[in-house]
């Protein structure tokens, strides 16, 4: 199976983040911040492999020279914003299939880039990325910057898209935040595939989690990017190792469980069979041995997650989310 990967997040005042700040470092260019006179230049960036901007359809024979422009567009969206606080743009981060040949990795991104303006009416700033040297080589990916505020002629106009308020999704029909995630999440997945099928490649991607597509498996850790490139400098990083030996201990729990669900349920058909069973061989009475030393294993492995959240409130340690990719 392809890897699957989406990230929405935003980017906002309240953590010290900005617009012109995102999209030169994802575009590798350079940018003036005209609210702060900041200079952003990542020029020396050399695995940015194209970057383009996209208003939606209608405006396609307008001019809105302010909306292709980089610069002129992120400062727009930094002075369309007031509160200190403000989100000021919002990221779709999506891994490009490996599998697919570099032309059809861009067609895929940009085609994904046309259906979110098209959806919410906004101006997206799309760059893709090559893998970094002593990363994951199949670590092909695209940055879909998107305004938080729909296009107008003359500027930007109310909030759209995931940055509408609740009230106004409801006025205007339109699912609630939880539902669009997932919505979006399956249209990402539909077109990969459908890329992938077209490239005559078996592989797919699948948006739902490993339990809802039936996968016994834990998922792989998240490492951070931060901690990757500390390893890959040949530096240790605690908190790596850390996530990587609690992933081992889930997944030895996990194996466990199933194990004893697997003897519990091979107690009971041989339990079931009554004397048949002990005609065909069973040992009934070393069956029930081999379940009850199970469920103790499986209430000893319960008790330790709480034993270890204990320990990481005492602590004070990060708690990172997992995914099958990192960065």
């Amino acid at each position: 199976m392809a890897l699957f990967y989406l990230q929405i997040s935003s980017v906002g005042r309240g953590a010290g983040r900005s617009a012109t700040q995102a999209a030169a470092y994802r575009a590798g260019e350079r940018v003036r911040d005209e609210r702060t006179g900041q200079l952003y230049n990542f020029t020396r960036r050399r695995d940015v492999l194209h970057t383009e901007i996209m208003v939606p359809e209608r405006f396609a024979a307008q001019p809105l020279e302010w909306a292709r422009s980089r610069e002129r567009l992120w400062n727009t969206a930094e002075h369309a914003e007031k509160r200190h606080n403000s989100l000021v743009a919002r990221e779709f981060q999506v891994v490009l299939p490996f599998e697919l040949q570099a032309p059809q990795r861009l067609a895929l991104a940009r085609a994904f880039t046309r259906e979110i303006t098209e959806r919410y009416g906004v101006v997206a700033d799309l760059s893709i990325h090559e893998p970094r040297a002593g990363g994951d080589p199949r670590n092909f990916h695209a940055h879909i910057l998107t305004t938080t505020r729909a296009v107008a002629p003359a500027g930007l106009g109310a909030k759209s898209g995931l940055d509408m308020r609740p009230l106004e999704r409801r006025r205007h029909g339109l699912p609630d935040h939880r539902q669009e995630y997932v919505n979006v999440r399956e249209r990402w997945a539909q077109m990969t595939n459908d890329a992938l099928r077209e490239a005559g490649i078996e592989a797919r991607v699948d948006h739902r989690s490993l339990a809802a597509q039936g996968i016994d498996r834990e998922p792989q850790p998240r490492i951070p990017i931060a901690h990757l490139k500390m390893e890959s400098r040949g530096e240790r990083s605690e908190l790596a190792e850390r996530l990587r030996a609690q992933y081992r201990e889930r997944a030895e729990r996990r194996r466990e469980r199933s194990q004893g669900a697997r003897v519990a349920a091979a107690g009971e058909a041989s339990h079931g069979r009554g004397e048949h069973g002990a005609q065909a061989g069973v040992d009934l009475a070393e069956v029930r041995r081999q379940a009850r030393t199970a469920w103790l294993a499986l209430r000893e492995a319960a008790r330790a997650p709480q034993e270890q959240a204990r320990t990481h409130e005492m602590s004070g340690e990060p708690q990172v989310p997992e995914n099958d990719l990192s960065g």
